[in-house]
């Protein structure tokens, strides 16, 4: 799994490094295909389910699963979230990451700065002996701390030999509550965060969900292993 880890921060870098103005977001998911293709490893997201691109592209107030498109162009001051999957010798991996486009406003900035923050403080609580809801918890603490808002429609979740397993990994909670975390268990943590309040819809794509609101909304996440110590991210 660190390998498919691997893979999946190598793209991801790399489709950082082409969000500019005037980008579409079907020039990242090329870029994304291209490297997939030269490294001979298969997406994990293309054909799940009928999904028709290897990214999830979510512009703005697009919380998640954004379809890539040649009529959608990356203007200054947008944010982008790029979410990606690879499966390599049969086992996954999946990470996110919410790009700025250009220069963008000092609230955007604090979106992106908290709900950063927030993966990291639920990757710090996991450890053996730790409840699924002392992760959400320690996600939730952080972005409401700040006036922002956690997504409940959609949560992590296990990964492994397939990429949704159970169990659900969700970003808010009670400490104390929930499944225990053991060394060999491996989660994926994704905080998706609006700046307004915390409802989606997905439009008639049937994949694009928004803030209902029109709020701006950031996503980012790792895939994570319990060890013996603590946890170990594959995806860094």
């Amino acid at each position: 799994m660190r390998r498919a880890g691997q893979v999946v921060r190598e793209v991801l870098e790399l489709v950082r490094s082409r969000v500019q103005p005037g980008a579409t977001t079907f020039d990242l998911e090329k870029t994304a295909q291209e490297r997939l293709d030269q490294l001979s490893v298969k997406a994990a997201f293309k054909g799940y389910h009928g999904f028709p691109c290897v990214l999830c592209t979510s512009v703005n107030s697009e919380v998640v699963h954004g379809i890539p498109s040649p009529k959608r162009v990356l203007k200054e001051g947008d944010i982008v979230s790029v979410d990606f999957g690879v499966v390599v010798d049969g086992y996954y991996g999946d990470a996110a990451i919410t790009v700025p486009v250009g220069k963008v406003n000092a609230d955007a900035e604090r979106l992106l700065k908290v709900t950063e923050a927030s993966l990291h403080a639920g990757i710090a609580a996991v450890r053996p002996g730790a409840t699924l809801g002392d992760v959400g918890a320690a996600v939730q603490g952080v972005v409401e701390r700040e006036g922002f808002s956690v997504v409940r429609d959609f949560v992590g979740h296990g990964i492994g030999s397939q990429m949704h397993e159970e169990p659900q990994v969700p970003n808010f909670g009670q400490a104390g509550r929930g499944m225990k975390l053991r060394p060999g268990m491996v989660i994926a943590i994704e905080p998706m965060v609006n700046a307004g309040k915390p409802e989606v819809v997905v439009l008639d794509d049937g994949w694009t969900a928004v803030a209902k609101d029109g709020s701006m909304s950031a996503h980012f996440e790792h895939t994570v292993a319990v060890t013996a110590t603590g946890s170990r991210i594959l995806t860094e």
